[in-house]
Order: structure tokens, then sequence, then C-alpha cells
């Protein structure tokens, strides 16, 4: 249960030659796949292009109905090596991942497919994290790239350049019989326009015609001595042919300026955010023309030595905007233009900050640095109203606490986490190795758990120095997803195999939670194209994993228990916890529209809330310490007499009841209550509500007589 359906977008994926197409960047790589004839695709979910998933699943009938194959595959080394169908056969085949993690986990498959080459066009889909919005370490696909000879685009986000990127990188990577990778951003991502359509094709050889006749060819083997022979043809053949085939086809672009003495070099990706900056200087309008000459590199790697020679020949200052670091495109500028004794000065790290992303208002420093440098007459500063626009963000960023990412409202990895730091009371501090996914949250406040993240389904691995020394145990957690990702085999079988005394949490909230609520192997929840609910507890004993016990998150007793025993426990070998909660985010989108659906309906229906007594609360707060969550803050104290804000749950609760259960695990207060709201209450319900309330009306009516006569 992905958390945004495109089952209505997915419907424009039909249109027809002649028809425009409008909406998201994602879904026009879709479109685009299916008028390139497309013959197998897969991939790994991960931010920015886990929609890219997310649309595909939701359009596998258009794929059938083309008869093109599409699986979420189990890792990204999983979807890299589906690429090997191209080696030997005419397929057209497309796989996608966040880079640049799944890029490092796909490496192997990816070097050896590089290597071999192929017959059919290889396109990989990368969604780039890099900058203020990613998830991930701070590098680049670009150095991949380069060592391994795939061709890297990197199209600017503009609709028709995308999809164009995507149907030219199938045939450049058949024209040079090499792995295209194209590089998308997170905006253009989710870029909106429009483009013309074309038809659909099936393709042309299919994956049955491949099976009713095998090929080999022994030159295509990654065994020497053909692995040197490819070598040898990736750098006689292989790149000139991709060169020829750039230049000829127009993938880089130049546009023109009338200022003849400078020029702008810039990444595909970054085109939008240059030409705003631009703007802001007033060297170009809103209509993206501006006088300086630009040189737009669609494609970043290979570069076309011819065509930087005729954009930089003549100028005095030429500036590379390259993003990250190392500058490779800035070196490689250089090296070309000194070998063709083209004198134009490249400017690049000098006026750009070498890391961090090149934001509209950093490109607009970086710009003015250059123009102030080598065209001071033409340059113009920026008009004071567009400055004085940009400090609100300033003002706002004052005004408003920096509050670290954290669990969602009702996420059940909370009262596990929460458990964990009650426990840290009683044994002292832990090493505990933490992982990719929503449980790295619990690294940062309130639980302040763990002390290194290595990658994802890597917790359990990263904790393998410490998993056999006699004394303190070492705790990894690790999540569903990461589990089957690759932590079944390098946390849990590495673990049983050199005998380990370690604990390791497995998180099951029964979905790939953290990239969007995808559904993995040991999802409940029924899926008409994928075999679910594989049982996790199982999969760690078929390894060898003796001592395993599972616990509901939102027990924090029954977990508290498991800990201590997990901890203490004389048995000599790995342990394995598997602490189980629904996704609770994907629990609301299952639950709310049956619930909204039996309202409307007069079904009754009966939903917790849970609140603070504000008279009975002391103002403590360790509610909110050990918890966290968003739905705990704080009001004005009620009672005149104390100044301590008390603690008070807003509407957001989803009545999971985990700030009560902290509190009752914790013992710190009775402070906190469930209410249950009846929706289209029966007469019981009713007559039970009236008798209450007379109850408590007569309590209270004597409560206060009580207090008037002591006041006498």
């Amino acid at each position: 249960m992905a958390e945004r359906s495109f089952a209505h977008e997915v419907k424009s994926l039909r249109l027809g030659a002649g028809e425009e197409f409008r909406g998201e960047g994602i879904l026009a790589v879709t479109k685009a796949l299916l008028q390139s004839g497309v013959a197998y695709v897969g991939g790994y979910q991960g931010a920015p292009v886990s929609h890219l998933m997310d649309v595909l699943s939701d359009a596998e009938d258009i794929l059938e109905s083309l008869g093109v194959h599409f699986e979420a595959s189990a890792s990204e080394a999983t979807a890299a090596a589906m690429l090997a169908a191209s080696i030997n056969y005419p397929l057209r085949g497309a796989v996608t991942w966040k880079s640049t993690v799944g890029t490092n986990v796909a490496s192997d498959a990816l070097s050896n497919l590089a290597s071999a080459g192929v017959r059919g066009g290889a396109l990989i889909i990368l969604g780039e994290d890099y900058g203020e919005g990613a998830s991930i370490m701070q590098e680049r696909t670009h150095a991949f790239a380069m060592k391994s000879q795939m061709w890297l685009l990197d199209p600017r986000p503009h609709l028709p350049e995308i999809v164009r990127a995507v149907e030219q990188g199938f045939e450049l990577s058949e024209a040079t019989h090499t792995p295209v990778m194209l590089m998308l951003r997170i905006r253009a991502c989710h870029v909106y326009g429009r483009f013309t359509a074309r038809d659909n094709r099936r393709p042309e050889f299919s994956l049955a015609d491949a099976l009713a006749n095998p090929h080999r060819d022994y030159g295509r083997i990654i065994l020497p001595p053909s692995t040197y022979a490819q070598e040898r043809e990736k750098v006689e053949q292989r790149l000139p042919a991709a060169q020829r085939f750039i230049a000829e086809r127009g993938l880089n672009e130049v546009m023109p300026g009338g200022n003849g003495d400078v020029g702008i070099v810039l990444q595909g990706g970054l085109y939008n955010n240059t030409l705003r900056a631009l703007e802001l200087l007033h060297r170009a309008d809103p209509f993206g023309r501006t006088d300086l000459p630009l040189y737009l590199l669609n494609v970043t790697y290979p570069l076309v030595p011819d065509e930087w020679e005729r954009f930089c020949r003549g100028k005095k200052a030429v500036l590379v905007i390259e993003e990250g670091q190392p500058e490779y495109i800035e070196q490689a500028a250089s090296q070309m233009l000194h070998q063709r004794g083209v004198a134009s000065r490249i400017v690049g790290k000098e006026v750009l900050p070498m890391a961090g992303e090149y934001t509209v208002d950093v490109l607009r420093k970086g710009l003015q640095r250059f123009l102030d440098e080598w065209c001071p007459a033409a340059a113009a500063p920026a008009a004071p109203a567009r400055e004085v626009s940009l400090t609100p963000m300033g003002r706002l960023a004052a005004l408003v606490p920096p509050r670290p990412s954290g669990l969602c409202t009702g996420c059940p990895e909370r009262p596990f986490f929460a458990a964990m730091k009650l426990l840290q009371k009683e044994t002292g501090p832990l090493h505990i190795s933490a992982d990719i996914g929503c449980h790295s949250f619990a690294t940062l406040p309130p639980f302040n758990l763990g002390n290194s993240i290595m990658g994802y389904g890597l917790g359990a691995a990263a904790a393998s120095a410490f998993g056999s020394p006699q004394g303190r145990r070492a705790v990894s957690v690790m999540g569903d997803g990461g589990f089957w990702h690759n932590g079944l085999t390098s946390g849990i079988g590495n673990s049983v195999f050199n005998k380990h005394d370690d604990v390791t949490i497995i998180v099951d909230n029964g979905y790939s939670a953290a990239t969007g609520g995808q559904d993995i192997p040991s999802s409940r929840a029924a899926n008409q194209h994928r075999q679910g609910n594989n049982s996790i507890v199982d999969a760690v004993r078929g390894v060898g994993i003796r001592w395993v016990k599972r616990t509901h998150t939102y027990n924090m007793r029954e977990t508290l228990k498991i800990l201590r025993d997990a901890l203490h426990t004389d048995y000599r070998g790995p342990k394995v916890i598997v602490a189980e909660g629904e996704c609770q985010l994907n629990r609301q989108r299952r639950v709310r529209p049956l619930t909204r659906k039996a309202i409307e309906a007069g079904e009754r229906v009966v939903r917790e809330r849970f609140g603070v007594d504000a008279d009975t609360c002391t103002g403590d707060h360790s509610c909110i310490r050990l918890s966290g969550c968003p739905s705990l803050t704080i009001k004005a104290n009620p009672d005149p007499l104390r100044s301590d804000p008390v603690a008070h749950v807003d509407n957001s609760c989803v009545g999971c009841g985990v700030c009560g259960e902290v509190a009752d695990a914790a013992v710190l207060c009775p402070s906190f209550y469930r209410a249950d709201l009846i929706y289209n209450p029966g007469a019981w319900d009713r007559l039970l509500h009236a008798v209450r309330g007379a109850i408590i009306g007569w309590l209270q009516r004597g409560s206060e007589r009580r207090r008037l006569r002591h006041a006498l």
C-alpha cells in the first residue's frame, strides 16, 4: 500500500500520437519508456524515484497489455542484474533506484554489465538524492559513471527534454553497446509540465523471443581473456561512438547570448535554478532568454571536446556550474581546452561552493562574483527589492525552533525505542548499531539511540566486530525492509556462521515504510502481483537462529521483559527479537476510508482518543521526553497557583495509546486517560451515557458541597 496511488494518473499512459500529455516528471518517464518499446522494467524504491516504482506498479495492467515485464526487485543489485537480458538480446530494459546508495549496492552487477556491453538498450534511471532535500550522505553518480564508463544523462527539468532523454538514452545505449545512466534530481522527478505524446510500442524483440532462441557470445563473458578485449573496446570503439552520437543528435544544447566575452557551461539538471538566478541578476527574463551564452550539458559524461572548443574559443572566461565535488567536469574542461590551444579561463569552484546543493541563492551569489570579475561593465547588481524578498525566510528561521526528523504520530516504533531508553536506565549505555529506515530516526532526540548507521539492512553486520566477546552484548537494529534487502544474509546469516553472541532487533512494521509504504515479502496485505505474508521468524530460523522471540511494540511491558531476557540469558549465540507493529500511516490509509464509510452508513463505530487530565498533570513532561510523539504538546496550566505548562494531546492523535503506554511502563503519572468516541450510538450507549452522567454529576455536586463547607 504505497503512500500515493497513481491509479487515476496512469490513464494518461494510454495517450496516443499527437495527444497532449500533462503530468508529473515521474509519470512522463514511464510514458517515455512505453513509447520506446521497453521489454522489461525493474527497480528498488527510494527517494526521489519511489513514485516511479509506484506508477509502474499501478500501471501493471497497461504494461502487461504491451508485453512488458515489471517487477519490484528485492534490491538494487537484483534490479541491475536484470539488465543481463540485454547483453545477448536486442531487448530494451530499464531499472531504477535511489542513487548513490543504490548504485553502491548494484556496483558488482553494473561493473560487469559495463564491461560486457549490451545489444539491447539498457537504461538505469537514478534518483540523484543530493542536497538540502536528501536523506543520504552527499555523493554523486558521476564518479561511478566515469569509473565503469557508462554514459550519464542529466536532462534539464523540462518534460519534453526528460522524455527525449529516455528515448535517446536507449538509442545511445544501442549505438555504443554501453549501459546509460539517466540522472533525475528531486525537482525533475516532481516537476509538472506537458509534451506531445507518441504511440506506445510493444517490444520489437520480446522476452519470449529470447527464450525461444537462446544466444551466447563468448566475447561477452566476464572472464579473461574476454575482459581485456572489453576494456580496449570501451576506449577504442564505445567512447568515440558515444561522442559522435551525442554531437550528431544534438543531445547537448547551446543557447546563444549577446555577450560573447564570457559564457556559462552547466549541468542540465541545474538549468531551472541557473535561469532563476540570472533573472534575479537581471541577466535573464522569466521565459529563459538571457544575454549570456549557455552550453547545456544534458550529457555530463562523456564530454564532447569539439563542442567545448566551439563554445569556449574566443571567450575570456567560461563559468562551469557543476554541483558537488570533486569538480570532474571542470578538470576535464581545463585539460581539453589546453590540449586544443583554447586560452579561455575556466572558472568554477573559486566562485561557487565546493560542497552543497546549488540552490538559486547559491547560484545567484556565484554568478554575481563571476560577472563582477570578468565583465564588470555589464554586471548588474541584484535589485534591492529582490534582496528584500529573500529576508522573510531568514526571519522565519529565527522564529521557528529547529526540529529534527522524527517518527510519525502513532508510529509503532516509538514505544519500542521508548522501552529501549527505559532499559538503559537499568543496564547503562548499550552499543547499538542502527540502520537505514524509519527506525534510524531513533538516533535523534528524544531517543538518542544508535552509535552508527552503515547502510540499508547492515545494522547487524555493523555490530559484527562486537559479536563474540564475553560480557555485555552488542545490540543492532534493522527494519523489515532492510532485512529482506540484504540483512538476512549479511546480518543474520553472518551472525549464525560466526557464532555471535549479540542481539538483533528486526522492526517489522509490515511495509517498506520509509520509502513510501510499498509492499515487501512479509507484508500481510493481499497483493494481486506479489507473494507476501512470508514470515520473518521462519526466515531467521531457516538460516540457523535458535533464540528468536516476537513482541508487539505497543506492549511495552512485554517488550521490556524480552529485551532484559535477551541481554541476560545464559544462551550463547545470536538472538533475534522481531518487534511487530503495523506502520500507522499505512494503517490510517487503510482504516480511515472504511471508518468514514461505516459512519456514513449509520453503523456504530467506536474510536479511541487519549488525553491528559490538566488538573492531575504535574508538568513534569517525562511523557514527551520519552515518547516525542508529534501529537504530544503543552498548554497553559489551568491552576493559577502553578506556572509550569501541562502536557496536552492535540487533534492529530490517531489513538494508538503510545503516550499512555509509555507513562504506564515508566510508572510516570496517572494523568493520561482514554476516551471512547461513539458514532451512531445505539439505545444502550445512550442509556449508559445518561447513567454515567448522572452518577458523575452527583459526585461532582457532592464534592462541591464539601468544598464549600470547608471554605466556610
